[in-house]
C-alpha cells in the first residue's frame, strides 16, 4: 500500500501526458488492497514457463476514463474469459503500458483476481495505440483481444494483425463510449522472454520516490531520469479535442525567466508526440516528452493542462527496442502522421 503514491508519481511521468489519471488508478489500487490484500510483485524469472500473463490496460480517451470508472467485475470478466479460451487460469498480470493510470491500475486489477504483478510492461513508457507494445515489434502474433465495459459486455476479437487489432479494438472502444478495458497478446512466461520491457514497475517506484523530499524536485527527477530540459514557462494555449477514441491537440508554453522569449508548441494524442520550437525540432516520439509543475515536478497528463500553469517540459531516451527499425516503424514520428526522420533527443538537444 505505501508503495502506491510513489509508483503513482512515476507512472504520471513515464506517461508522457497520456495512460489515464493516475489519481483514480491510485485510488482503485489503495482499495483493492484493502480489500483483497497486497499484491506480490514478481520478476519474468519467478514464474513458470507454461504459466499465462495478462497484458491489461484501460483503452480510450483519458478525458473519459477519467469520469467513467473501470467496475471490479471487468477484470474478472476478462480473466473469465482467458480460462474458458485457454483451458487454464491466468497466473499474473502485466500492464500493457507503465505509463499514467495505465501503470497503477493494474496493482487493482491483480489483487482483484488474487494475481502477482509482473515486473515488466510492453512499452516502458505510453502510447495511444493498441499495436504499440514491445510484443508487436519482437513479432509476436497479435490474434486475441479480449474487451469488456462497464455495462458488461465482452467482446473477443481474433484479429490477423497488430494494426487490424487497433481498428477493431478502437471501433469496440468507440461503441462502449471510448472507455473499456483490454486484455491482448496473452501470452507464457517462456513467450515473453525478450518480448516484454522487464523492470519497468521497478523503474517507475525509482522515479516516483526520486522526488520524495529532495530540496530542488525538478532536478532531482530531471537526474533520475537522465532528461533533457526544454524549457520553463508557463502554458499559455491548450487545444484539445476528443475524437475517435483519442484526445488530440496541441499546447504552447512560453518561457520564463531565463527562457523568456522562447515559444515551445507540443503535439498531442493521449500522449506529447512533438515538441517545437520555431521550427526547430527538440524532441520527438518514441522518446518521452513530459510537462511537469515546475515547483513539485508532478507529471502533468494531456487532459489536465490548463492555461498560467507554470510548467517545464523535459524529454529523454526512448528504451532501446524503439530504435529499431520495427519500432520505428511502430512507434516513430512516421507512424503518427508526421513527415518526419526520426532524430534522438540527446542529438535535438545537444546544442539546445
Amino acid at each position: 500500500m505505501s508503495d502506491i503514491p510513489a509508483l503513482a508519481r512515476g507512472c504520471a511521468v513515464l506517461g508522457t501526458g497520456g495512460g489515464g489519471d493516475v489519481r483514480t488508478g491510485s485510488l482503485a489500487a489503495a482499495r483493492a488492497i484493502r480489500e483483497y490484500g497486497e499484491v506480490p510483485l514478481v520478476r519474468l524469472a519467478d514464474l513458470e514457463e507454461d504459466a499465462l500473463i495478462v497484458p491489461l490496460s484501460g483503452i480510450g480517451a483519458p478525458t473519459v476514463s477519467h469520469e467513467m470508472i473501470h467496475s471490479e467485475d471487468e477484470p474478472k470478466r476478462i480473466a473469465e474469459e482467458i480460462e474458458r479460451i485457454f483451458g487454464r487460469p491466468p497466473s499474473a498480470v502485466m500492464s500493457s503500458e507503465i505509463g499514467g493510470s495505465n501503470g497503477v491500475a493494474p496493482v487493482a486489477w491483480a489483487a482483484q483476481l488474487g494475481l502477482p504483478l509482473l515486473d515488466a510492461d510492453g512499452m516502458g513508457r505510453a502510447f495511444p495505440e493498441v499495436q504499440m507494445v514491445s510484443m508487436y515489434v519482437a513479432g509476436l502474433p497479435a490474434d486475441l483481444v479480449v474487451m469488456t465495459d462497464v455495462a458488461g459486455n465482452v467482446v473477443t476479437i481474433r484479429p490477423i494483425d497488430g494494426l487490424w487489432s487497433e481498428r477493431l479494438a478502437r471501433a469496440v472502444c468507440v461503441a462502449a463510449g471510448s472507455s473499456a478495458l483490454m486484455a491482448d497478446y496473452v501470452l507464457t512466461a517462456a513467450v515473453a522472454r525478450g518480448a516484454v520491457i522487464e523492470g519497468t514497475v521497478t523503474r517507475a517506484l525509482e522515479i516516483g520516490r526520486a522526488t520524495e523530499g529532495a530540496a530542488d524536485p525538478l532536478r532531482a527527477l530531471q537526474d533520475r531520469l537522465g532528461a533533457a530540459r526544454l524549457i520553463i514557462g508557463k502554458l499559455t494555449d491548450v487545444e484539445r479535442r476528443t475524437t475517435g477514441g483519442f484526445v488530440r491537440g496541441t499546447a504552447t508554453i512560453e518561457g520564463t525567466g531565463d527562457d523568456r522569449g522562447r515559444i515551445l508548441t507540443l503535439e498531442l494524442q493521449n500522449e506529447n508526440l512533438v515538441a517545437v520550437e520555431n521550427g526547430r525540432l527538440l524532441a520527438m516520439v518514441p522518446d518521452l516528452i513530459t510537462v511537469v509543475d515546475t515547483e513539485t515536478a508532478a507529471a502533468i497528463q494531456t487532459e489536465g493542462l490548463r492555461y498560467g500553469q507554470r510548467v517545464t517540459v523535459l524529454a529523454w531516451p526512448c528504451d532501446p527496442l524503439w530504435r529499431t527499425p520495427k519500432g520505428l516503424e511502430t512507434a516513430g514520428p512516421r507512424a503518427f502522421g508526421y513527415e518526419l526522420d526520426y532524430v534522438p533527443v540527446e542529438e535535438l538537444t545537444a546544442h539546445g
